[in-house]
């Protein structure tokens, strides 16, 4: 009897290690619904433009709106990339990292527009989708994807790896980080409408 509640105890205790890197209900919710709202954002931003509206710059070295949604759907497919590849393959995370203050700095530092950040050479806008449509178009395919990889894939906080936040990301952290990365530039997108001379038709 006293073997069996042993081996029961220890059970018990590798199961609740185990459940310690788990996601919660909660947050995989919350990290389904912020991906949810910032597609959302991004067709409502591109909705209805024409041409003129699409290609607007504010000064030349600025982006136009189709610009920019080609940079969400190509920073998309190499951020997922990096998830599958990369992050859901690394190493476990250090014990004693405060994964929910990760998570509130993601939230909080990179769809903050006062930070001026450059674009990394393989995400500057080339015109690689030949058109804003294929670009967003591109965009959702991608973003069904993230979700799907957000839903149904369990072990989103067993591996961390190194970010540009100077703070390693667990997966379920660099897939908050896309949606926040979404954000960032449907807030840019947003600017590019609201300047002075953009095109009313």
């Amino acid at each position: 009897m006293r073997t069996t509640l042993l081996t029961l105890l220890l059970s018990l205790t590798v199961l609740t290690g185990l459940r310690a890197q788990d996601l919660s209900a909660d947050d995989r919710a919350a990290g389904l619904a912020y991906l949810e709202k910032t597609r959302a954002g991004v067709y409502a931003a591109a909705a209805g433009l024409s041409e003129a509206q699409l290609t607007f710059k504010a000064a030349p070295d600025k982006w136009s709106v189709a610009q920019v949604l080609e940079h969400i759907a190509s920073a998309e497919d190499m951020l997922l990339g990096m998830v599958t590849e990369q992050a859901l393959k690394a190493p476990p995370r250090s014990d004693g990292e405060d994964v929910k203050a990760i998570d509130a700095l993601i939230l909080t530092a990179i769809p903050d527009r006062s930070q001026k950040r450059s674009a990394p050479e393989p995400l500057i806008p080339s015109n690689r989708y030949g058109s804003s449509a294929e670009a967003l178009k591109h965009f959702g395919e991608s973003r069904t994807k993230t979700l799907a990889l957000m839903a149904d894939v369990p072990d989103l906080r067993g591996h961390a790896m190194d970010s540009p936040l100077g703070k390693k990301l667990d997966p379920y952290q660099w897939l908050l980080f896309i949606s926040a990365h979404t954000e960032r530039h449907t807030k840019q997108m947003l600017e590019v409408k609201a300047d002075p001379g953009f095109p009313k038709q």
